[in-house]
């Protein structure tokens, strides 16, 4: 028996607990979701109970901010509902203010208008008045013609005209006669002085071409660099004038230095080698030496250069290079204030354009006319005249013998053997002596003479004109059945007035008008 409540125990308890311990377990897998789902409702209305209650909130929140934003929105709309409204006052009291003002400009126009009615009526009757009168003067007029007419036996167009003519002959005539008096008055009454003043200013004139040709200035920064350009004991200044052959003047002339020397070359040199050193500063021997050197060969190469220039402008080829630089150095000499240089240039377009005219060789003209002062490039240095000079050099360089005789006789050295030889006197005559010589170019000095003697030619009556002494007087030959001799008085007037307001010229042009009587005006 114990032996079997041994078996049941052993055996069956455990058994039987893990049936009890299986069915519990069981049953809490079955609740536990069931108490889960408990729970979770619990906690959902736990939270839709706080939702509830904060939406509820916000809503009181939400309810209260609206009334307030909108009472805010009201007092601003009545604020500007009230500026509003003090605006339309101000306005409507200004167009009340204009209307009233309109209205007083309104009658007060209204009442013009009135007055130029009346005023309008008035002049209306005194028009009608004063036709009637002119229509009653007219008819009287008429009549009065008619009996004019029929005691002159002629038109009124006719008596017009005719009185017309004789008062326009006679008082053309008295003004013509006129002027004539007083002009010759004046020219009595001037001539003395004209010739003082002519006197002054060619001696003023003559001084200045002859400090031209002798001398240069070269400005100073100060007086004391008139002391370093000596130097001590003057061996800078002895240096400088060894060296180029020219004489310093240094006197009381404030910040002035004065260079003289019949060469201008070496002159032109020594202006601008001093003009360096001064604005160097280092004037001493050694230095002095470079400077001159520096500009010497400056110097040539422009001198060479100029030749060239001129022989290729000129068109003229196979020039020997050595004359060409003769050329070139005309270009640091005056004559009476002219380039020598352009005066040469001129003259060989000129006694190349007549050469050209007579059919005869233009270059060889144009040679010509370019050598015709080369002597004036070495005279200085070379005994003789610049004809003289110029007629060597032209035998040692090979030149033709047309081109030696025109520069052995363009100043009647020589007699002329060749035509050049008469082209190239004419060209140079015309160079040197026309008015404007020393700055005006050839093709403003030929549109010149064509002008003049357009002019001449424009004037009825007038059947030939000529510019004599290369434009400085005009001759006109009028018809003398078309103009007497106060109409040639008035003629040459005419002309020179014309001349003053329609061109530019240099110097004088005296206008002689020919006929029986000879009238004479210059313009100045």
């Amino acid at each position: 028996m114990v032996y079997a409540d041994t078996t049941f125990v052993t055996i069956f308890l455990p058994i039987i607990c893990a049936v009890i311990g299986l069915l519990i377990g069981a049953a809490i897998v079955f609740f536990i979701p069931v108490f889960r789902k408990h729970r979770a409702e619990v906690s959902a209305k736990k939270i839709i109970r706080d939702a509830e209650v904060k939406a509820e909130h916000i809503t009181k929140h939400a309810k209260l901010d609206g009334k307030q934003a909108a009472f805010e929105m009201k007092q601003e709309a009545e604020k500007e509902i009230k500026e509003r409204k003090q605006e339309v006052v101000q306005l409507e009291n200004k167009l009340a203010q204009r209307e009233q003002g309109i209205d007083r400009r309104d009658a007060a126009l209204i009442q013009k208008e009135t007055n130029l009615e009346e005023k309008n009526e008035s002049l209306n009757r005194r028009l009608k008045d004063l036709d009637k009168k002119e229509t009653q003067l007219q008819a009287k007029i008429d009549g009065i013609i008619e009996e004019l007419e029929k005691v002159a036996q002629m038109s009124v167009q006719e008596a017009r005209d005719e009185l017309f003519n004789r008062v326009e002959s006679k008082i053309s005539r008295e003004i013509a006669s006129y002027i004539k008096n007083k002009e010759e008055e004046a020219k009595d009454t001037a001539d003395e002085k004209a010739k003082e003043l002519l006197g002054l200013a060619l001696s003023k004139y003559a001084q200045e071409v002859t400090t031209e040709k002798t001398i240069s200035t070269v400005a100073l920064p100060s007086d004391e660099m008139k002391g370093r350009i000596i130097g001590r004991e003057g061996r800078n200044i002895r240096s400088f004038e060894q060296l180029l052959g020219v004489d310093l003047i240094i006197d009381d002339t404030p910040e002035v230095i004065t260079i003289s020397c019949f060469n201008p070359i070496r002159r032109e040199i020594a202006r601008l080698s001093l003009e360096a050193l001064i604005k160097d500063g280092r004037i001493q021997p050694g230095r002095i030496e470079e400077i001159v050197a520096k500009y010497t060969q400056e110097v040539n190469d422009s001198i060479r250069k100029a030749g060239q220039e001129a022989a290729f402008k000129l068109g003229l080829p196979r020039i020997n290079k050595e004359l060409l630089e003769y050329v070139g150095r005309l270009k640091y000499r005056t004559s009476y204030g002219q380039n020598a240089l352009e005066h040469s240039i001129e003259v060989a377009y000129l006694a190349g354009t007549m050469a050209a005219e007579l059919g005869l060789d233009e270059n060889l003209a144009r040679r010509a006319g370019l050598l015709h002062d080369i002597g004036k490039a070495a005279d200085f240095e070379v005994e003789g005249s610049h004809v003289e000079v110029g007629a060597r050099l032209a035998k040692k360089y090979g030149e033709p013998e047309v081109v030696i005789n025109a520069i052995e006789s363009h100043h009647d050295d020589v007699p002329k053997k060749f035509i050049i030889s008469h082209l190239v006197q004419a060209a140079d005559t015309l160079s040197a002596a026309r008015p404007g010589a020393r700055s005006e170019i050839l093709e403003n000095y030929i549109k010149r003479i064509e002008k003049l003697e357009e002019i001449c030619n424009s004037y009825e009556g007038v059947y030939q004109s000529y510019a004599m002494q290369s434009g400085r007087e005009l001759r006109v030959m009028v018809i003398p059945d078309k103009i007497d001799d106060l109409g040639a008085f008035k003629l040459s007037r005419e002309i020179k007035e014309r001349i003053e307001n329609e061109m530019t010229y240099p110097g004088q042009i005296k206008i002689s008008v020919i006929r029986e009587y000879r009238a004479v005006e210059t313009a100045k």
